[in-house]
């Protein structure tokens, strides 16, 4: 069986526990519009693969302005990160260079794991978007990660332009990111 036809049975699967979790209460995900012009909150991040496609392995959130982001906060030990991870995939191969996709693994800041199995997950599943870890957990506070997973559609002036709470669709990551593209600077 080949690697994508695996990715989409276990991302058929691993969505459909995310969605039967989402009932419980706390656990849903709910889109959580951000203030208008907030700056996004600089740090830096080491990657685990995709530095030949960002300029270097150890950047700035900052070094990526002039390209929108789709900011992805995960980690190791989270099933519902796993289950949108195929979904980010797809919209990843779909968008290209339109936008820079970033996983940053924060489990350690969140108790859902370490950074050492971190980049076997993403073999795993087949996961080629660049994605890494940070080592400033202040990350956390900044862009109020409650929930796991949870994603921040960044501008590329760097303005917050929407954070997302819970696990995305392909479906609904393309929606909030065709209107950042469209909308253009707030």
């Amino acid at each position: 069986m080949n690697q994508a036809v695996l990715r989409r049975i276990l991302s058929g699967a691993m969505l459909a526990a995310v969605l039967a979790l989402s009932a419980l209460p706390g656990c849903g995900a709910v889109a959580a519009p951000s203030p208008d012009d907030a700056t996004a909150f600089d740090f830096r991040f080491t990657l685990f693969q995709g530095g030949d496609l960002l300029g270097g392995d150890s950047l700035d959130l900052s070094d990526l302005q002039g390209t929108p982001v789709v900011l992805n906060f995960w980690a190791r030990l989270c099933a519902p990160c796993w289950a949108e991870m195929p979904e980010l995939q797809d919209f990843y191969e779909e968008f290209g260079t339109r936008v820079h996709l970033l996983g940053i693994d924060i489990g350690k800041f969140t108790g859902l794991g370490s950074t050492k199995d971190s980049s076997g997950l993403l073999d795993s599943l087949g996961i080629t978007y660049p994605a890494g870890f940070t080592e400033e957990g202040a990350v956390v506070r900044a862009y109020e990660v409650r929930v796991m997973p949870t994603t921040v559609f960044i501008t590329a002036e760097g303005n917050v332009f929407h954070i997302w709470t819970g696990a995305l669709d392909r479906q609904e990551v393309t929606e909030i990111t065709e209107a950042m593209l469209k909308d253009g600077t707030r």
